[in-house]
């Protein structure tokens, strides 16, 4: 059973500013005493560009962190370009911090990245959120079994909107359904923003995505979710599970933040200790219920057993997907 294959998966799943910069702190008291720039590898409206600037507006909001956070999008390949530029530009630096996901290990895995989570300072994990798939309110595809039935029946005709790493959990549904997901026709995005732009120009069929990508249109019935991958109903979302509806398939996708490789030790232990505030905070709590986050935050050895476990639980289902 799908289920059982991916094991623990199923349970949790830099710009220069043009002015120079100093030395990497070594144990300053003073740190942070300049700007920290937090990246969202992909474009506005992604999940990586949503969690990056839901962190920075409960870090001000709460007044834990008082240098200015400025936030930059630097998409491509869901993430890992940005995750290079991290590796081979900015080690050792302690004012530079992204975000990142299961996208880390997929691209690892598919050989989309040289890089993954062993070549960076992971700080923390934050949240997780389970995995939806919408379409457009005027679609003749009301439910996942629709959806299903047609790309069993003509998979050309079916245009499937997914970041790179959203094709492993659409791979899945698929093979819950008894269909080849080889056959899929992907078309490649970004994030949310891009996937919903395409969804409403009739560019693509469906969308995968995380539900923070997706809820405010969903919400407002400019599109209609089919499904969502999670164990039960999710509050606040009228859709019914895929389980519910006859796919045994359960996932969702978690997220953090990292630095350079060779950060600081100090730089690293401040922000695990922000972080810590911050996810308690009020903002956050309000941020987390609006946007379907939920708050799993995790640092040290239990962030790095999480990471190893998962790594290997994500190789487990992209084999049993064909990918």
């Amino acid at each position: 059973m799908i289920k059982a294959a991916i094991g623990a998966l199923l349970a949790v799943s830099l710009l220069l500013t043009g002015c120079q910069h100093s030395e990497p702190s070594s144990g300053a008291v003073d740190y942070p005493s300049q700007p920290v720039t937090m990246t969202a590898g992909a474009n506005p409206g992604s999940g990586f560009d949503i969690t990056i600037r839901s962190v920075v507006d409960a870090l001000k909001k709460e007044e834990i962190v008082n240098v200015p956070l400025p936030v930059q999008n630097r998409p491509g390949s869901s993430g890992a370009d940005f995750l290079a530029t991290m590796v081979e530009q900015y080690r050792g630096r302690d004012d530079q911090i992204s975000v990142t996901s299961l996208s880390m290990m997929t691209n690892q895995l598919r050989g989309k990245s040289r890089y993954g989570y062993g070549d960076v300072t992971m700080i923390a994990r934050l949240m997780t959120e389970y995995y939806v798939v919408v379409t457009r309110r005027d679609s003749p595809l009301k439910n996942l079994e629709d959806l299903m039935t047609a790309i069993k029946s003509d998979p050309a005709r079916v245009a499937v909107g997914a970041a790179l790493d959203d094709e492993a959990p659409f791979d899945l549904l698929v093979a819950a359904a008894g269909g080849d997901p080889a056959s899929i026709r992907y078309v490649t995005h970004e994030g949310g923003g891009d996937q919903s732009a395409a969804l409403l120009k009739g560019d693509i069929s469906v969308a995968i995505g995380g539900v923070s990508e997706f809820i405010g249109q969903v919400k407002s019935g400019e599109l209609t979710a089919l499904g969502v991958l999670a164990d039960e109903p999710l509050p606040g979302l009228d859709v019914r599970t895929a389980k519910e509806q006859g796919f045994d398939v359960t996932l969702s996708n978690w997220r953090g933040l990292y630095g350079p490789p060779g950060m600081p030790q100090s730089a690293v232990a401040y922000w695990q200790e922000v972080l810590g505030r911050m996810v308690q905070s009020p903002t956050w709590t309000q941020i987390a219920q609006e946007r379907q986050f939920t708050t799993t935050f995790m640092i040290g050895d239990e962030f790095q057993t999480f990471l190893a476990k998962t790594q290997a639980d994500v190789k487990v289902a992209l084999t049993q997907a064909g990918r």
